[in-house]
């Protein structure tokens, strides 16, 4: 069976991280992520620290397992949920949207592991320098808030450059993946698109449909000019922003033009005037099933992957 160290360094079974994702990332999510053998997250967002806190009774209600929570750092709540992880000491916890190092101590005290998510090198340098624990390199496949590397060239630069784990993020949903960011140095991966598309996830219906539907072309990215580019699924929203970006439209206009827009997607189901965050990956995505399932068949294909590859011939073994 394929073990990595991350499954020593979190008590997990799969090298297999659950992406922390705002609204989505909740405990039902978490703890069926976390029962199946993989480690389940958390995803705070902008919410308020009294939701984290109930989502974090409710994780421990269905799971008795390691779990994550994922902090937003520009969240106008982060130093409240930081206080609240410390206070539950939850087992994991991973940052992004910014530098975490400030905290780093209060969590290490608390005996919290540390994985931020960073998109560049020199970030992944300080954050070891800090104390983290692992680090998650993620490309700009990935949905949601990106940065400008791709996970192909950002992964073995964050391995060459840090001596703690690095987990790979942006673009992956079955075992090949897994299996590729193996041989490239990573002790894991983190999948977000592909969880929404699971039972557990509240996503609306629609949103897990567009996500089936969609082909290698769906996403598009928005919101350049502010300085926070995010990735979504394309549809009329996006090219409202497209218009915008394109006329010169203020910071604060485009802003305006995106709030509440992610609740009112992947909540509520407006697969048009919703913003539809989601990985590049989507266009892999073809149904919809248990999270159980998905950490088991990733798990089978991974494993075959290496048995067939460890007996091929020297010749046939060098593709």
């Amino acid at each position: 069976m394929i073990r990595t160290s991350i499954c020593d360094l979190f008590g997990i079974e799969y090298p297999i991280i659950q992406g922390g994702m705002a609204w989505l990332g909740t405990a039902e999510l978490a703890a069926a992520v976390s029962e199946a053998g993989g480690l389940g997250t958390i995803g705070a967002g902008s919410c308020p620290v009294s939701w984290v806190k109930e989502q974090i009774y409710l994780t421990r209600e269905r799971t008795s397992k390691p779990f994550c929570v994922n902090i937003l750092l520009m969240s106008p709540y982060a130093r409240e949920v930081i206080e609240l992880v410390i206070k539950e000491k939850v087992p994991v916890v991973a940052t992004g949207a910014g530098n975490p190092g400030i905290f780093v101590p209060g969590f290490k005290e608390a005996g919290i592991k540390v994985m931020p998510v960073v998109s560049s090198v020199p970030l992944a340098r300080r954050l070891e320098r800090s104390g983290v624990d692992a680090i998650v390199a993620e490309g700009m496949e990935s949905g949601g808030h990106i940065g400008e590397t791709t996970t192909l060239a950002l992964l073995p630069q964050v391995i060459n450059a840090v001596h703690i784990p690095v987990i790979a993020a942006g673009g992956f949903a079955n075992g090949a993946g897994l299996v590729a960011a193996l041989a490239m140095g990573a002790q894991g991966i983190q999948m977000g698109t592909r969880f929404i598309c699971s039972d557990e996830c509240i996503a609306h219906p629609k949103f897990k449909q567009k996500i089936v539907d969609s082909g290698d072309r769906a996403t598009t990215v928005t919101g350049g000019p502010t300085g926070h580019p995010i990735r979504c699924l394309e549809n009329k929203l996006t090219r409202q922003f497209h218009s915008l970006e394109k006329a010169g439209a203020t910071v604060e206009e485009l802003q305006a033009l995106g709030t509440g827009k992610f609740y009112q997607g992947v909540i509520e189901g407006d697969v048009e005037e919703g913003s539809l965050m989601a990985g590049q990956i989507a266009g892999f995505i073809k149904d919809v099933k248990p999270c159980r399932q998905i950490l088991q068949e990733i798990m089978a294909e991974a494993e075959a992957i290496v048995e067939r590859l460890a007996v091929l011939p020297k010749k046939e073994a060098r593709v």
